[in-house]
């Protein structure tokens, strides 16, 4: 085939000659140039055309893909999940398809960050998703360091950052909770950590702090407890739900224990209704720092709460131990045995008397065989087992013979509506510690009383040939506070509460994915009092 260049030349080179002549004469030579030059512009004028048409296409193609369809693609690519909601596309009236709220707990052992993303795709928020991180140590372990407690919360705050889309952040609340650990670092020292929290958060940070009292905060006991109840009956589907019972709640922190249920009544009255549900006898002010009152959905909801500074997990094995030295020192030995703990264990303590050394360690391996658990705990029939004496440990630290004012009471002369008779059939969750301690020994997330009771004799014989799961075998050996921790639980909830042995308890993590705890309730509460991304 020839090429536009070839066909030019053969046309304008033919086998003719102005001067040499081909056998014809020179009017045809004439003409014939004539016809050829004609030909010859007729075929290049229709080339161009083809080739101009072709180059049009081209150019026409390449600017439809260059122009039209990557522009298609970058508004697909820049519209960020995180700012739409899974349920809905368009909000509720004068609400934001979705809020963000960053809410850090700052435990006694840890502190942690809760990112909750809600939508309005109703009237009420709903929780659409929670991110979740935890750091140890507390803001507590830093002490007199206030600038290091509030750079150790950078982490937790980068996780916001990377959660939240940066058109929301100027209009997403951040709310500091510090619990029951900066309590007991007393007052002047955990004042000065906050506010240096405080400060980090306002100079470093695009998130504003919370519309609230005071949004970097030790948080009180009465509070927490609440704020847990709350999230528990909002995630199971019963907070503002009419006809439905709600669920009970004790957390067990690491420095106190909070318990918050919903008492009900019969029509003929007591002296504990009277007590709780009057609001002008005597005894009736002594009890209202006991009832919390609030409405949500239009139901009004009087609950019971009270929160137990001193008696978290890690409080009460303090409180135990020191009883344990106590009991012994007398003897003027600078080691005490105790069947609290296994035989590897050993911790050195300050005797509170003289200040010496008082070396504690564990027992030997009960070889025994377990007994059966006895539907009703038998101390009185001279039980001697490694898990009785415990028990007694934690039974004198809970002062269940102290004085009671108002009766009745659960431990320490604490005011309590009797719970058998008032939160007879309603769920009770036990959480936190409660979790922890129970889970790696496949309790499940149902279970009665007396299965607490049994798994803590069973632990408290230090004796790892019980236990068939290497899972198990490991959890007793990484940590050796398992008897102390269970025999301490099982007296909270059967002598310090009150709780039947054959009572169903309920412990979780989570809840449709969602972290059970106060937070969630806090950040509920936060939300419903006032606005935040604009509609």
């Amino acid at each position: 085939m020839y090429g536009l260049k070839d066909l030019f030349n053969r046309d304008l080179n033919s086998d003719y000659s102005l001067y040499n002549g081909s056998g014809t004469s020179p009017q045809p030579k004439r003409f014939k140039r004539s016809f050829v030059s004609k030909k010859t512009i007729l075929r290049l004028f229709i080339a161009s055309i083809v080739v101009f048409s072709v180059v049009m296409l081209l150019s026409s193609s390449h600017s439809r893909h260059s122009s039209i369809a990557p522009k298609e693609l970058v508004e697909q690519e820049t519209v960020d999940p995180r700012l739409l909601s899974k349920h809905c596309d368009n909000p509720s009236n004068g609400k934001p398809l979705v809020q963000y709220v960053l809410m850090l707990d700052a435990g006694s052992t840890g502190s942690r960050i809760h990112v909750y993303k809600f939508n309005y795709c109703k009237s009420r928020p709903e929780l659409e998703d929670e991110v979740f991180e935890q750091i140890k140590p507390g803001l507590s372990h830093f002490d007199s360091d206030a600038i290091g407690a509030a750079k150790s919360l950078d982490y937790l705050m980068e996780i916001a950052l990377l959660n939240v889309p940066p058109s929301l952040r100027t209009c997403t609340p951040v709310s500091v909770k510090a619990t029951a650990g900066l309590r007991l670092l007393g007052e002047e020292k955990s004042t000065q950590i906050l506010k240096e929290v405080r400060n980090r958060l306002v100079t470093k940070y695009p998130f504003p702090l919370a519309k609230e009292k005071d949004p970097v905060a030790v948080m009180e006991g009465r509070d927490e407890g609440v704020f847990a109840w709350i999230t528990v009956n909002y995630l199971l589907g019963v907070l503002g739900n009419n006809g439905t019972k709600s669920a009970g709640t004790f957390d067990l922190g690491g420095g106190s224990a909070q318990i918050v249920f919903e008492p009900s009544f019969d029509s003929n009255g007591d002296t504990s209704s009277n007590h709780f549900l009057s609001e002008s006898s005597a005894s009736s002010s002594q009890v209202n720092d006991f009832k919390h009152k609030f409405s949500y959905n239009k139901i009004d909801y009087k609950l019971y709460q009270h929160s137990y500074l001193g008696y978290g997990l890690m409080s009460a094995r303090e409180k135990m131990i020191k009883k344990i030295v106590e009991d012994h020192s007398e003897s003027g030995k600078s080691e005490v045995s105790h069947p609290c703990f296994p035989p590897a264990f050993n911790k050195i303590v300050k005797s509170h008397k003289d200040e010496s050394s008082i070396k504690v360690v564990g027992t030997k391996v009960n070889k025994s065989p377990l007994k059966s658990a006895p539907e009703v705990e038998g101390e009185g029939e001279g039980t001697t087992g490694s898990f009785e004496q415990c028990l007694s440990v934690a039974k004198s630290i809970l002062k269940t013979s102290d004085t009671c004012h108002i009766k009745p009471c659960s431990f320490s002369g604490v005011y309590q509506p009797d719970f058998s008779e008032t939160f007879e059939t309603n769920p009770f969750y036990i959480f936190s510690y409660f979790y922890d301690r129970t889970d790696p020994f496949k309790l499940g997330s149902e279970f009665k009383l007396k299965d607490i009771r049994n798994l803590a004799q069973k632990v408290c014989s230090h004796d790892t040939t019980l236990f068939t799961s290497p899972e198990e075998i490991k959890e007793l050996e990484s940590e050796k506070h398992y008897c102390l921790d269970l025999a301490y639980m099982y007296g909270l909830l059967k002598y310090g509460i009150n709780i039947d042995d054959n009572r169903a308890l309920k412990t979780t993590r989570k809840i449709n994915d969602a972290e059970t705890g106060w937070c969630l309730g806090a950040a509920l509460s936060l939300i419903s009092e006032g606005g935040y991304c604009s509609a």
